[in-house]
């Protein structure tokens, strides 16, 4: 037996391998744990309503889910690099605003949305460049900053500072329309999601992401140009926002500084809910679709249920503790599956 302080602990030596196996299944549930409490929820409220499951309430929650799942995604990637982008919600805002002035002097579809894109990446791009090269301590502060100032330029230029009434119908096509019953902006939703995804999967930038999440001081080290792919981060949570104040402008058929509305808390919620991790380095454009159509799903239950507003806002924040609890376990688990394997290999 081996003795002295090299000796293995006891508790190692004689763990039984099933324990592993187990923490193995337990990790696995986690990691697909969003997407099962989905399918239960769409379960349980299509038992509790029987017009949860109609086509035209499905549809309903694809259109109201869109926008919060497309700036979601831009939302996804800032948080793998372990940061946040509070000002969503107010680019989106600004961004319909801009479009809309746009609008009011030429009636064309494509040069509002370039307007809106521009606008939202506009914004990005000075999160990004003030946060990396102004060597700020965190990007809290810049996207806060930008919240308020991109609403108060928002409510600025809007004639009246209210809403503005009216959009091209290519845009109203998009944010409104439908194809077959099925919404044209889910079809926007999958395909950014898509391009997203390939961009992430196929590009040595998407793998410079997640090495900048897991470990920034190895990407460093690396030779990875950490300042300016942060940069494009923050440029594509614009672009996000863009995209979305085009999808909700068209819905509405208008523009308004009020849009956006907490915005910013509803694209956090999904991307934790669809279990990503505040730490970087973890995560999938899945997991931020997933997250986005479960408030979408609970929402429109507690409307079908007739569950007052308020409550919405309570359920949201309590499955944003679980997800984040969730985290917390599968962290937990994790490092304990690592020192029974560094165990078992000395």
């Amino acid at each position: 037996m081996k003795q002295g302080p090299d000796a293995e602990p006891a508790e190692v030596r004689t763990r039984p391998p099933a324990d592993g196996a187990a923490l193995g299944v337990a990790l696995k549930l986690l990691g697909i744990g969003p997407l099962l409490i989905l399918i239960l929820l769409v379960v349980g409220i299509s038992l509790a309503t029987p017009n949860f499951l109609k086509p035209v309430n499905l549809g309903n929650i694809l259109a109201q889910t869109a926008v919060i799942a497309i700036v979601a995604i831009g939302q996804h990637l800032v948080i793998l690099t372990r940061g946040i982008d509070l000002s969503v919600g107010a680019n989106l805002a600004l961004a319909t605003v801009i479009g809309g002035l746009v609008f009011r002097v030429a009636d064309s579809g494509p040069l509002v949305m370039a307007a809106m894109l521009l606008a939202g990446g506009a914004v990005g791009a000075v999160n990004g460049i003030v946060y990396v090269f102004g060597r700020l301590p965190h990007p809290f502060i810049i996207t806060l900053a930008t919240l308020s100032i991109a609403r108060g330029l928002a409510l600025e230029l809007a004639v009246g500072h209210t809403t503005m009434r009216g959009m091209p119908i290519e845009i109203a096509f998009i944010g409104g329309g439908s194809t077959l019953g099925i919404p044209n902006s889910f079809f926007v939703v999958f395909g950014v999601a898509t391009l997203v995804l390939l961009m992430a999967r196929a590009m040595v930038w998407g793998r410079w992401i997640y090495a900048v999440g897991g470990k920034p001081e190895a990407a460093v080290q690396m030779g990875i140009p950490v300042k300016w792919m942060l940069v494009s981060v923050y440029v594509i949570s614009g672009l996000c926002a863009g995209v979305g104040a085009i999808i909700l402008a068209g819905r509405t058929e208008a523009a308004s500084p009020l849009y956006g509305n907490l915005l910013e808390l509803d694209t956090i919620a999904a991307v934790i809910i669809g279990g990503a991790s505040f730490l970087g380095g973890r995560g999938h454009i899945g997991h931020a679709l997933v997250g986005a159509v479960m408030i979408g799903v609970i929402r429109n239950a507690l409307n079908l249920l007739n569950v007052d507003v308020f409550f919405q806002m309570i359920a949201i924040g309590a499955i944003i503790v679980l997800a984040v609890e969730a985290d917390v376990l599968r962290n937990h688990l994790e490092a304990r599956v690592r020192v029974m394997q560094s165990g078992r290999a000395s």
